[in-house]
């Protein structure tokens, strides 16, 4: 009988042994695997550029306006700086001229859609075509490839990023918005740009008047304090 107490007692010290050497293993596995950084495949917009240099970039959404187009472009060229204009291919075919004018100063062209539509209303497929046909447009007319897209209204569902991405576009958004489509005066445009200037900003614009006058005050006052006013692709190398 005693025999086989000590075979039980062994056999019982075995088991839980087991058990807690089962248990140590589960705890280092989890805390090795569960405090790995997993790379994710998420395709994300960009909001701003190069955080690391003094650098700013104006995105000029164009689907109106066109009337301002030739006054923007002369104080650029005044001020040597380079923007990025994402137009639209319904504007394009109705002003080929225009954005042919636009290239021909050296500014960087993105594409805007083809009328403004909402990209979250549209199948991923839809979408595409829509990019492509603006595509097509904006190169018949200025002889230039689009790699950025600007949404219309900005829209990001994760489908609309998707259908960029995988058209080879980078999706392009904004960290200061100056709502200039409301047209307020040009001295809030000014203030709303320089009180929120920031390294790598992505300044979104449209053609008004006000926007106008504003370039007028904001270009030379950025650059005093440093900035380099870039393209879109330059800021965000």
């Amino acid at each position: 009988m005693r025999i086989y107490y000590i075979t039980r007692r062994n056999f019982a010290q075995k088991i839980i042994l087991g058990l807690l050497m089962i248990l140590v293993c589960a705890f280092i596995i989890h805390y090795i695997y569960g405090n790995l950084t997993v790379p994710t495949t998420e395709i994300s917009p960009i909001y701003q550029g190069n955080s690391g240099q003094k650098v700013m970039s104006f995105a000029i959404n164009v689907d109106w306006g066109e009337e301002y187009l030739p006054e923007m472009i002369k104080i650029m060229d005044q001020q040597k700086i380079k923007c990025t204009f994402f137009l639209t291919g319904r504007w394009t075919e109705k002003f080929p001229e225009m954005a042919q004018l636009i290239a021909d100063h050296g500014h960087e062209i993105g594409n805007h859609g083809y009328k403004h539509d909402s990209p979250n209303q549209m199948s991923l497929e839809n979408l595409q075509g829509d990019i492509q046909k603006s595509a097509q447009i904006i190169r018949k007319a200025t002889g230039k490839d689009t790699m950025l897209y600007a949404p219309p209204s900005g829209e990001r569902e994760d489908h609309v990023i998707k259908a960029a991405h995988e058209l080879g576009y980078q999706t392009v958004l904004w960290s200061i918005d100056t709502i200039d489509w409301k047209r307020p005066s040009s001295d809030v445009i000014v203030a709303k740009i320089l009180d929120k200037a920031h390294n790598g900003a992505i300044v979104l614009m449209h053609p008004t008047e006000p926007t106008v006058q504003a370039l007028s005050e904001v270009i030379p006052n950025l650059i005093s304090q440093g900035y380099r006013l870039v393209t879109v692709s330059d800021n965000i190398k």
